[in-house]
Parts: C-alpha cells; sequence; structure tokens
C-alpha cells in the first residue's frame, strides 16, 4: 500500500531560517510542498521518510534565499493491482460504491464489479446484493459506514496541473471549467466480485 519513492528538488530556504539547521529547514520545506498532494503517475504524497544527499547550496543575485539540490526518499500511497485493502463505504450512486479509506476517498467500485446479481436500490440509494440461498434470494445491503474489503483492479492519473489559455479554452463555458476542476488526480478502481470480498459481515463466523 505504501511504497518509498526517491526524489530529487531543489529547495529554496528563506534567511530568516537560516539560523536554524538546514535539515530541519528542508524537511519541512519539502512537507509543505509534497505531503497531502498526489504527484502524477507516482501516487499519493504522505510524508518525507528522509534524505539521503544534499548538494551544494547557492544564493542568486537578487534573492537572499539559499537554493540547495536535495535527494531524498518520500512516503507514498501507491496500492498495488491487485493489493487486498479494507475501507469504508461513503456513498452509492449509480456509478457503482464509492469508498474511502480514512486519508484517500476516490476509490469506486463499478457496478460491474460488484458481487452477482447486484441492483441499485433507488429508494434507498444503495447498492444491494442479491444472494441466492436454498430458500430464496436474500438482500444483502451495501450500506454507508459499512466495512468493505475489496481488490485494486486498476488506478487513473489525471493530469491537474494548470494550462495556459487556448482558443479552445476560451469557447467553453464556465461549467465545463468547474467540472475539470473537480476531477480527481489520482483515482483506484476496485473489485469485489469474487468470494471473501464485499461487506466483513458477510463473511464472519456466526
Amino acid at each position: 500500500m505504501f511504497v518509498l519513492v526517491e526524489m530529487t528538488d531543489t529547495v529554496r530556504i528563506p534567511p530568516w531560517q537560516f539560523q536554524r539547521k538546514l535539515n530541519e529547514s528542508i524537511a519541512e520545506e519539502l512537507n509543505k510542498k509534497l505531503a497531502n498532494k498526489v504527484v502524477y503517475n507516482v501516487g499519493l504524497c504522505i510524508c518525507l521518510y528522509d534524505i539521503t544527499k544534499l548538494e551544494d547550496s547557492y544564493i542568486f543575485p537578487g534573492d537572499g534565499a539559499s537554493h540547495t539540490k536535495v535527494h531524498f526518499r518520500y512516503v507514498v500511497f501507491h496500492p498495488f493491482l491487485d493489493e487486498i485493502l479494507i475501507g469504508q463505504i461513503k456513498g452509492c450512486s449509480q456509478d457503482g460504491v464509492h469508498v474511502s479509506i480514512g486519508f484517500f476517498d476516490d476509490i469506486v467500485i463499478p457496478p460491474e464489479s460488484l458481487q452477482q446479481p447486484a441492483k441499485f436500490d433507488e429508494a434507498e440509494q444503495v447498492w444491494v446484493w442479491e444472494y441466492e440461498t436454498e430458500e430464496g434470494a436474500h438482500d444483502l445491503y451495501m450500506d454507508i459506514g459499512e466495512e468493505i474489503r475489496f481488490r485494486v483492479v486498476d488506478e487513473t492519473f489525471v493530469d491537474t496541473s494548470p494550462t495556459g489559455p487556448s482558443s479552445a479554452e476560451a469557447s467553453t463555458s464556465n461549467a465545463t471549467e468547474e467540472v475539470q476542476k473537480k476531477e480527481a488526480p489520482y483515482t483506484l478502481v476496485g473489485s469485489i466480485s469474487e468470494p471473501g470480498l464485499g461487506l466483513l459481515s458477510w463473511w464472519t463466523n456466526s
């Protein structure tokens, strides 16, 4: 679920931090810049693990701050495909079941990846597994707040960095721009379409 990623960056330290240890100032600046941010094709950055190398610091004309090239390792949330995770259902829609694991909410289990046969209950706004038994079908509801075990089957990264204006963008409406801004930079796609996956309450021994 978590991986160590080697990164390189040039860190700017303002003059009023020169009385502090360089490592402490750099660690603080790196966490300000990266913590809780998604790096494209890398994952969700959690916290600095360690600094492996500091190169020479430079002060440029017109800027009293120091600029240091830093080699470091960062803790990143990036589950591998087929990894089994446990989260909580935060909502359901026609698009599937939306899951949160506390610090990361952009997880969706599409309808075709649910335990089958499944249906969407419009009145309750939840997905239901129509579990077949010898006595007939039993409706097992996927209620909000329930713990769910799922398999990671796909991931999507979207480059949300700002781009310059163009003639095509100028012609789009403000509403379209708002929709684009809300697009998640990193999304996981899950599946519960196999035995043992789904709500934890379904598989507990009586």
